[in-house]
């Protein structure tokens, strides 16, 4: 009787473990790969005429929320976000809250895209979505295409699409001001797809966010639109890709500030077209000045002979734009002299000159404190030549796969300030072999009657630029080995630029063709490509 007790015992034991066991047991069994399963939802999936501000969605399984605030979308998209709970911890179930005013016959669309998973192997819903109407009927047209990067070949894959209705309501001016009637995301492509719409006319826009409030800000947004109207369900599909690109800025002077003794620097805003500073204040006949643009910095740095004066007045202009200012002197130190050159791990490229670059303006320099060698010990004749205020140039016979030794002794530069570089200054430089190099040949097929900007681009830095103004082959010759990528913009004004769109202007960006894969180049290896440059499709 022991026994038979024991034996059912371990027997229930068994089936008791087996009942609880969940997908994917612990134990070795096969692994979980099933996604969870909606089990009811409370109303039910596109429900009508829905009236409530509460839903709940329930699961098979324990199911968590990854990453819902960058991929839940909720269209039309609501003033008031809706409180969807729980979220950090599993749950069988989805709450939504609703807290702002439902529109009359509108059908709403939750879509999760992969944020519900199992709470154990995380395997995801993919593109899970609730669905309701406030109206008798669920709208179920669709509208599908595509966004592209005005400039980069492949910039982002996370763009926010609008559909604005055209109505009584809509100017060109609602972007900036109310939420659209419908969104949808491009997620993981470049492509892009709105559900559960309802029969008219609407204007599409691609916004890239800083803020994602589906509101365009032309200072940190990037946008794109098509100029045509869209009617549904006629236009179902676009099949002209949306361009998205960043406007340019209108100028603004910010302010001035001294940032050393004898430096200043003017800052701005917006795009720029021939920034300068002109002193006004009365200064000694021996003051000497130099200024520069920093782009990157949108700035304008203004070295001067220090003055003994408290503060210097300018006019600054850019264009038609003048504005004056002031600034007042009070620092006490100035910029140590310091000295680069543009030689990268020794080794200086055979098409490029040896340059010498300085923090500060160059007034004096002596060639007697410059020696230029050759296989450690052999003197070299060189020339030293002054291409900028903060630059100097090194000539000399430069040959492939040869060690080459320049010195500076102190003394060799003498800047603004009457500052002389101190120490001994040595750099070694190594050329390659013709062998170590590669070529790219590209022959350009022109059909487009404007001219064109072929550019060849190594992690998104532009290395190499051809002008182009009818077909013919372009060599991009003595290539380092590395990864390459080229694009050709058609240059509409003829100015050498690719320049920007303007939504309010319903201006597009130059049009850009890339180039449609990355072109790896190995030492001693020329790749012959070919690129057509065909008109665009109306």
């Amino acid at each position: 009787m022991k026994f038979f007790k024991h034996s059912l015992f371990i027997l229930s034991l068994i089936l008791t473990i087996q009942g609880c066991a969940r997908k994917g047991t612990p134990g070795g069994g096969p692994k979980d790969e099933d996604a969870p399963i909606m089990v009811i939802a409370k109303p039910k999936h596109e429900s009508l005429n829905f009236k409530g501000d509460n839903i709940r969605i329930y699961f098979d399984e324990y199911v968590v929320l990854r990453d819902l605030n960058k991929k839940l979308i909720i269209s039309p998209p609501f003033k008031t976000p809706a409180l969807i709970t729980p979220q950090g911890t599993p749950s069988k179930y989805i709450n939504i809250k609703i807290l702002d005013t439902l529109k009359e016959n509108t059908t709403y669309t939750f879509n999760f895209g992969d944020a519900v998973q199992d709470n154990n192997e995380s395997n995801k819903i993919e593109n899970f979505k609730y669905v309701f109407s406030t109206g008798n009927y669920i709208d179920s047209l669709t509208l599908k295409g595509s966004v592209i990067d005005g400039l980069e070949r492949e910039k982002s894959k996370n763009y926010n699409l609008l559909l604005y209705r055209i109505d009584s309501t809509f100017n060109d001016s609602i972007i900036y001001k109310k939420k659209p009637n419908y969104v949808t995301k491009t997620s993981d492509s470049l492509n892009f797809k709105f559900t559960n719409i309802s029969e008219g006319k609407y204007k599409i826009y691609a916004l890239e966010e800083e803020t994602s409030n589906y509101l365009f800000n032309s200072k940190t947004d990037r946008i794109g639109f098509l100029e045509n109207i869209i009617t549904l369900p006629k236009d179902s599909i676009i099949n002209k890709p949306i361009v998205l690109f960043g406007e340019d800025q209108p100028y603004k002077y910010k302010r001035v500030k001294e940032i050393k003794k004898g430096k200043i620097q003017f800052a701005f805003t917006g795009k720029q077209k021939d920034i300068k500073a002109r002193l006004i204040s009365n200064v000694p006949k021996d003051f000497k000045a130099f200024s520069k643009l920093t782009k990157d910095k949108d700035s304008l740095t203004y070295w001067h002979t220090p003055v003994e004066l408290d503060s210097l007045n300018f006019i600054v202009t850019n264009g038609k734009s003048i504005d004056s200012t002031r600034v007042t002197l009070r620092k006490k130190k100035i910029d140590s002299l310091s000295v680069t050159t543009n030689i990268k791990n020794s080794n200086l490229h055979l098409k490029d000159t040896l340059k010498i670059f300085t923090n500060t303006p160059i007034v004096n320099f002596d060639t007697e404190k410059f020696t230029m060698t050759v296989s450690d010990s052999v003197n070299l004749d060189f020339k030293v030549k002054k291409m900028a205020f903060d630059e100097l140039a090194i000539f000399f016979d430069m040959k492939p796969k040869s060690k080459y030794q320049l010195k500076l002794l102190p003394n060799a530069i003498e800047d603004l300030y009457k500052v002389k570089s101190k120490d001994t200054l040595n750099y070694i430089i190594r050329t390659a072999q013709i062998e170590d190099y590669g070529s790219i040949i590209l022959n350009v097929e022109k059909e487009v009657e404007k001219p064109v900007i072929i550019e060849l681009l190594a992690n998104n830095k532009v290395e190499k630029r051809f002008y182009v103004t009818s077909s013919q082959k372009v060599e991009f010759a003595l290539l380092n080995p590395k990864k390459y990528t080229i694009r050709a913009i058609i240059d509409e004004n003829e100015n050498n630029v690719w320049d920007s769109g303007n939504y309010l202007q319903k201006k597009q960006p130059e049009r850009i063709i890339h180039f449609p894969t990355e072109l790896e180049l190995r030492p001693n290896w020329i790749l012959n490509e070919s690129l057509s440059i065909k008109k665009e499709s109306p």
